[in-house]
């Protein structure tokens, strides 16, 4: 028994540090040469920290027009999809109107469609409404998400229907038990769903380089385009810039992570 935990510990910690090793070779190349970036056999630390790369990666590209994009279009997205989630999990979970096992039938048939295949009918209906290269079209199509509702749903559903039939007789409204009893008893749920998004809507590349064309409009993601060229890739100057992009979805992951493994495990949903 003893030697199969030290076995799992020494897996786990394996699958750690493979983790961990793209991440810590991304710092150690921030603080690189050009020619220590590229060099065969590659080093894994510098000789001499370069920290004028920082300095440089942040001044290559209009970086702060960037990062306040990138904060608008996430809080945005999150706030409009918790929302959205919360009021059909609701619906779908304790309200009873016809069609409602079709319906739901139908929505969770299309977390099988490819979201790439999504991506031509949506352009071509933000072209339409004349958004492309706005705010609208990079926060749109993100307002909802059925795997939101079905996540929510599961833990919306494991509170009695007893005790909503007692609020019901109490006076209560839907409104009052939705937001008063079921919202504060999955709140770790909705917080995990509202992290993965953020997360998601930070990171996304393909969506806003398509609909953006102006630098006024780019998220971070899509800035990191500045150190790649015809003539080569600023390895060092990327690296800089990748980990001050993706250091705020560390951390913010790192402080709220029990309310992810938490928020998952109450829904039921097996991996």
């Amino acid at each position: 028994m003893q030697s199969k935990k030290i076995l799992v510990y020494i897996l786990l910690v394996l699958g750690a540090l493979t983790m961990l090793l793209p991440f810590f070779w991304m710092v150690s190349t921030a603080f690189k040469t050009g020619f220590e970036a590229l060099q065969t056999p590659p080093t894994w630390l510098p000789k001499h920290f370069q920290w004028g790369n920082w300095v440089r990666a942040w001044q290559a590209a209009p970086f702060a027009t960037y990062l306040i994009n990138s904060v608008v279009v996430s809080l945005a997205t999150t706030l409009g999809q918790l929302v959205t989630s919360i009021l059909a999990a609701f619906a779908f979970a304790k309200l009873n109107f016809s069609g409602k096992k079709v319906l739901f039938t139908i929505l969770l048939a299309t977390m099988m469609v490819p979201g790439e295949m999504l991506i031509i009918p949506n352009f071509v209906t933000l072209s339409e409404l004349h958004l492309v290269n706005t705010y609208g079209a990079l926060i749109v199509p993100w307002l909802a998400s059925f795997f939101a509702v079905f996540t929510l749903r599961q833990s919306f559903a494991s509170v009695p229907d007893q005790l909503y039939y007692a609020a019901r007789l109490d006076g209560a409204s839907d409104w009052q038990f939705l937001w008063r009893v079921l919202v504060p008893n999955a709140k770790s749920t909705i917080t995990a769903i509202g992290l993965l998004q953020i997360i998601g809507s930070w990171n996304s590349f393909m969506w806003p380089l398509i609909v953006t064309n102006t630098e006024k409009m780019r998220t971070l993601p899509v800035g990191l385009q500045a150190f790649s060229s015809d003539s080569g890739v600023q390895y060092p100057e990327l690296m800089a810039a990748s980990t001050f992009v993706i250091l705020p979805m560390v951390v913010m992951y790192l402080l709220l992570n029990k309310y992810v493994v938490a928020g998952i495990s109450n829904t039921g949903i097996k991996g």
